[in-house]
């Protein structure tokens, strides 16, 4: 194991999210190294489409060429899978990954064709538009990180999918407005129309109360995944479902907040407390041991299901 590519890989979580490095932690070592050196990877590919720098700097960031960067990511990914030797650490650490855990190619293209949807402006018209690009750029990564800590079956990809899902919808009701400002709207035009916010408005100051109504669905609607996805604990060994059962807890806080702070959700970025970390970590760690013995229910009909 290159140890500068784990540092870099580290380096990257600790800047590009909080939430995620502090619920990594409490992986085993091997498990954690894979699941920081995905991180790197999927936070390096996002970095390189939007000309940020570890997730900050969106507003500023150059977007010129986007076609062009995805293509060579593309390329990139392509050639870690054919075998030849990668200079890019990010892309080193991928290599690593889809390796030892042999992560099927078709779920980092699909990660790809997420941000593909960034570059060509797509129009969300619908929910299941919406809710496509949400499994693209996350729920594929729930899937990706289901390998990572041993979990194959399909039952047990399916509730990753969902914590995947899951997160994205949460992310999408925080940035709403972050994200408009640079024209990217994932919420539906369809959803957008039953307010009357024009499509073209979203980011302004006067529409900010009936945009805490369609944040408040989001969150609403992230509700089912996260319920599904923590059906998914028991197949998962016991730190890895401790990490998990915290990273659910503080993203799903940060939902919460959004819907709390109705019209105000978007005066400053909402995020989560050390002594709420604090409380989701040792409540996952509850949850996680709870988990051994849980009652697995069905997976509810009416939940968006990812390609087969």
């Amino acid at each position: 194991m290159n140890d500068q590519v784990i540092d870099h890989s580290t380096q990257a979580i600790n800047v590009g999210s909080k939430s995620f490095a502090a619920a990594a932690k409490l992986f085993d070592e091997r498990t954690r190294q894979s699941a920081v050196m995905l991180y790197a990877w999927c936070r390096h590919c996002d970095d390189v489409i939007d000309g940020q720098t570890l997730g900050h700097g969106q507003v500023e960031g150059d977007r010129n060429s986007g076609k062009a960067r995805l293509a060579e990511l593309v390329d990139l990914t392509e050639r870690a899978y054919a075998g030849e030797p990668m200079a890019d650490p990010a892309f080193a650490a991928f290599q690593q990954v889809i390796q030892r855990h042999r992560i099927p190619k078709a779920h980092p293209l699909e990660h790809l064709a997420g941000f593909r949807m960034d570059v060509q402006g797509y129009r969300y018209q619908t929910l299941d538009d919406t809710l496509l690009y949400c499994y693209r750029v996350a729920g594929v990564v729930g899937l990706m990180m289901a390998r990572v800590m041993g979990a194959e079956a399909e039952p047990t990809l399916d509730r990753a999918c969902d914590l995947g899902l899951a997160f994205q919808l949460t992310n999408i009701a925080r940035d709403i407005v972050e994200d408009a400002q640079i024209g990217r709207v994932y919420l539906p035009a369809e959803w957008l129309a039953e307010v009357g916010i024009p499509e073209d408005e979203v980011a302004l100051p006067e529409h900010r109360a009936a945009l805490a109504t369609l944040a408040a669905r989001l969150v609403d609607l992230a509700e089912p995944y996260y319920r599904s996805a923590s059906q998914g604990l028991r197949d998962l060994p016991l730190r890895s479902a401790w990490s998990i059962a915290t990273a659910h807890g503080v993203y799903r806080q940060i939902g919460v907040e959004v819907k709390a702070r109705g019209a105000a959700a978007w005066d400053a970025r909402v995020s989560t407390s050390k002594g709420q970390k604090l409380q989701f970590l040792l409540g996952g760690g509850v949850l996680a041991l709870a988990s051994r013995r849980m009652q697995v229910r069905p997976r509810p009909d009416d939940l968006w299901t990812r390609p087969r």
